[in-house]
């Protein structure tokens, strides 16, 4: 398939700039492969699809403060930094984005905080936005580490273009986000309320957790018509012996088996036996999903509504049906349904 087939009108508006009042009551829309049926729901009724026995694989990924702004040496300009990923703990060396990125070169220094009392010293381009940072700090790297999460903010998606509130600190994360060392949230795991938690787990449904830590390569444009030339940034990966047990053992008792959002997916499929079943990892995954592909474990997914050549709708397209999925969005448009981070959400069956 190519890029074209994954472009579609999307209205701004639909663009959901809050997240729903209450996180289980945002909009749900049932999609069923077999009969090619939608139902629309709430999200807290999804409880009434599972029964004792089946699965929910869920990322634990945690989002971390990525977002600072700091002051240029001498000319005081305010740069945003992006903090990406950690290169070396013990010299403090950070992958970044910084913007405006044409005012940031080599060998410039940036401070940080109403006191400078954090410095950052540029070492390398790598990208036209990317750089190589090492920080400039006395003390120890827990109190380093400290003073990144007293600076930064939480990244909400820059679409979301208003004031950050103390309320996306929390809904900008998930219930159950352990594993710090995403720089954005896997939202379909945000809909999830402690209560519908509790609810699924009386009525008997595990919950296998997995560890992708999502970057912002997962929302690069794509910016080649023939799919198979994207390359994915890679993401940092792990999955436990424990949650493999849980999920080979529904598989094997042919309980339903179901991805919370496109970074689960990845996950799991980013390590699949020859037998089909779901192997131990630890590493880096830059696997890209999309049709046609032959799904290894899930046998239905959670997933938020996606924007057009996204590379989040081609991993969602490729498991639902490409023709079902466009249907599936042309309903989602008429109905209003809300796109993106904080919109709703649809369940695969």
């Amino acid at each position: 398939m190519k890029l074209s087939h994954f472009n579609f009108n999307l209205p701004v508006e639909l663009l959901a700039e809050y997240p729903a009042e209450n996180r289980d009551e945002s909009r749900l829309m049932v999609v069923n492969r077999q009969t090619k049926t939608i139902e629309h729901r709430l999200f807290k009724d999804v409880i009434d699809y599972f029964d004792d026995g089946d699965v929910f694989i869920i990322n634990n990924t945690k989002v971390f403060p990525a977002r600072m702004y700091g002051n240029k040496e001498k000319t005081g300009a305010r740069i945003e930094v992006f903090l990406l990923r950690e290169l070396n703990a013990e010299q403090r060396l950070w992958d970044v984005l910084v913007d405006p990125a044409r005012k940031i070169r080599i060998g410039n220094k940036l401070y940080f905080g109403d006191d400078d009392s954090l410095v950052a010293e540029v070492i390398d381009n790598t990208t036209s936005r990317g750089r190589t940072l090492r920080f400039l700090y006395d003390g120890s790297y827990e109190d380093f580490r400290m003073k990144l999460l007293e600076l930064g903010e939480t990244p909400i998606p820059k679409y979301i273009n208003r004031e950050l509130t103390a309320e996306d600190a929390e809904r900008y994360q998930t219930i159950y986000a352990k594993e710090e060392g995403a720089v954005a949230a896997p939202t379909a795991g945000l809909h999830f309320s402690k209560h519908l938690l509790k609810r699924l787990e009386i009525k008997g449904i595990d919950f296998a957790e997995v560890t992708l830590h999502v970057g912002l390569g997962t929302f690069n444009p794509v910016e080649v018509e023939d799919l198979s030339k994207h390359k994915m940034d890679s993401e940092e990966l792990k999955i436990k012996q424990e949650a493999c047990d849980i999920v080979n053992n529904a598989k094997l008792k042919k309980k339903k088996i179901c991805c919370v959002g496109t970074t689960s997916m990845r996950a799991i499929e980013s390590s699949v036996s020859s037998q089909g079943t779901l192997n131990p990892f630890e590493g880096w995954t830059n696997k890209f999903i999309f049709p046609p592909h032959d799904f290894s474990i899930a046998d239905c997914m959670i997933t938020n509504f996606h924007t057009p050549k996204s590379t989040l709708l081609m991993m969602v397209s490729a498991f639902c049906g490409h023709d079902l999925m466009k249907k599936a969005y042309e309903e989602a448009v008429k109905e209003k349904y809300k796109f993106y981070s904080y919109g709703d959400a649809m369940l695969i069956l």
